[in-house]
Order: structure tokens, then sequence, then C-alpha cells
């Protein structure tokens, strides 16, 4: 049987390996991709770590999956060999729970996640449900598709639907992996886009992006001033730092909320007081499903939005998951697997 090369972790904490396994072949209802390339995200820390529920070891992990079709398995609809795809953090549903009753399929009661549920893209090869596929427009390359399945969907969705309007000044909190493509979304939405983040440093890229001003929170009280700009319609809160989220929520406008994308391990503290006088919101956003995939990056390619990736070969996986952790990567760090288009 052909074999193929994957990075695995054995249990929680283990260090990857490098191995080689069986190619393996879909069942119904099932596709194989020909990895091109795969993102490393912060939330493959949850399987290197062991921090997921259930999780069967060994496993290999990454959910930013791109590629193209190699098998198809039967009961496949419409999928065909050749197609570019991708495959995001939503690796399928079980479409009778009572959340994809009701079409909520992102948050299904049994839904399957790339890299944790079944093994990821941290391969040359994955198995994949249907449900799960996304096409990759021509003019989008691999290295750059993969972060969109997930920094980007995350960011350009959460957006989208947040409630602000062209005009509306949106506050972006960190400019990270999920920060500069949410100054991105932000500005090319038409939004009154503002940078928080720390360091007159980032600044010069704040601008760069789309940026129309830059807030550097070492040394200005964020919620001072966006008050003083009118207050923010949103903040979107990227950085995984609860206190930094809090110190904006005084920045928000009439109606304003704050949406958390970051997952803080320290929590939000709220001033009831302080948020019902404005009908002030906190909200939060979970990724989305393969179609806001799709809608993900033909809004990127309309409106030449990237992200910024630094690659590595797939044999240095642990090397880029290092760099990754580190925050010192700018800004997805993405593994490759050979040539990718």
């Amino acid at each position: 049987m052909a074999k193929m090369r994957a990075v695995q972790v054995t249990s929680p904490k283990g260090a990857f390996q490098l191995v080689e396994r069986d190619i393996p072949e879909p069942t119904a209802r099932q596709v194989r991709i020909k990895v091109e390339a795969c993102g490393i995200c912060h939330s493959d820390f949850f399987t290197k770590e062991g921090y997921w529920p259930g999780i069967k070891y060994p496993r290999t992990p990454g959910h930013e999956i791109a590629g193209v079709i190699d098998a198809v398995g039967d009961g496949v609809p419409e999928w065909k060999k050749g197609q570019r795809v991708g495959v995001g953090w939503h690796g399928g549903h079980c479409g009778y729970c009572d959340r994809c009753r009701r079409g909520d399929f992102v948050t299904c009661q049994r839904g399957q996640i790339p890299g944790i549920t079944y093994d990821g893209g941290y391969a040359e090869f994955v198995v994949v449900p249907f449900e799960a596929l996304a096409r990759i427009p021509d003019g989008l390359s691999a290295v750059e598709a993969g972060p969109l399945l997930c920094a980007g969907i995350t960011t350009f969705n959460s957006l989208r639907h947040s409630g602000a309007r062209a005009g509306d000044l949106v506050a972006v909190l960190g400019i990270g992996g999920l920060g500069h493509l949410g100054v991105q979304y932000s500005a090319k939405m038409g939004f009154r886009t503002v940078a928080i983040a720390r360091g007159q440093d980032k600044a010069p890229l704040a601008k760069e992006l789309g940026a129309q001003l830059y807030i550097d929170s070492t040394t200005e009280n964020v919620s001072e001033r966006l008050q003083k700009l009118g207050g923010a319609r949103v903040i979107l809160a990227t950085a995984t730092s609860g206190e930094a989220m809090t110190a904006t929520l005084g920045g928000l406008g009439v109606g304003g909320k704050l949406v958390m994308l970051g997952a803080s391990p320290d929590p939000v503290t709220v001033n009831p007081g302080e948020m019902i006088g404005a009908r002030r919101n906190v909200a939060a956003w979970p990724s989305g499903t393969s179609i806001d995939s799709e809608d993900t990056m033909a809004f990127s390619m309309m409106t030449g939005v990237r992200p910024m990736t630094e690659t590595f070969p797939l044999e240095r996986a642990a090397e880029a998951y290092e760099r990754m952790l580190s925050n010192k990567a700018r800004f997805r760090v993405v593994l490759t697997m050979g040539q990718p288009r």
C-alpha cells in the first residue's frame, strides 16, 4: 500500500513525530485531499497538550487545510477529483441534533474538527466528510488559503454579523494572527477602522493594513480615546487577554458590542451599570461553516485581503509550532508539502 508522511502526537504533551503511514482511503460520504499546505493555529494547542476532551491518540493536528481532491468515496455529490478545496475548524456535522435541525451546523453537538476528532492536515493526505469542503478560488494560493479557513473566516464572519454598517467606528484589539486580518476586513467593509495594540512599533503596519487610526494601549487610555472618537459600534477583540478586553469596554458607543474572538484564559470583567445605561453588549463568535469559508475567500479575492505568512516544510512542524507559540511570527505559520500552487 502506498505511504505518506504525517506528523503526529502520541499522547497529551507529547513531542511531534514525523512518521510514515498508509495513505487513507475515503469511505462513504468522504473525500481524500492531497494536502498542499496547512496552517498552524494556536488551537492546535488543544491536541498537542491534550486539553480537548476525548481526543484519541496518536493524532495528527491541523485544521487550516488547503489542497486538491485526490479520491472520492461513495455517496459524495458534485465534488470531483482535481478540485481545489480547503477545510477549516468546522470539519463536519451530524445533521440530526437539535442545533443541526435548526441549521446551526457550526455549533453541532457532535461536530467534527480536523486534527481533534479525526486526523488533520499535518500530513500529505487527509480524509474528510464532504460537508466540510470549501472551494478555493483560482488566484488564491494554498499558502494563502490555509489561514483564511480559520483566522480569516473567524474575523470576516464575525464582522459581517456584528451589526456594524459602513461608516461605523470599528476597533480591532490586537494585531496578530487574527487581528492583522481583522483590520483588513474592517477597512475593506467600509468601517472607520481603529487598530489597538501595545507599542508604537505596530502603528505603521496597522496603517498599511487599512486602519485610519492607531491607539497604543501602553501610553493611552483606550476607552477614553474611543469615546473621543464617538464611541465604537464594534470592538473586535482578537487579543488573548481578558484584561485588555476589559480595558476597552468603556470605549463602546450606545448600543456598541464587544465581540470576543481571542480565547483568553483570564476573564473579562463587566460593570453592569456601565453596560446597562448605554445598552452595550458583550458577545463572541465561533468560526463558520464551509460556505462561510467560501464567502471569506471570495471576499478576500475581490478586495485583496491576504494573510501574512511564514512557511515551513512538513518535516519542520515542531519548529513551526514553536514559532507560532512564540508570538514572533508575522503572522500565520503555514506548513507546506512540496510545491503548493
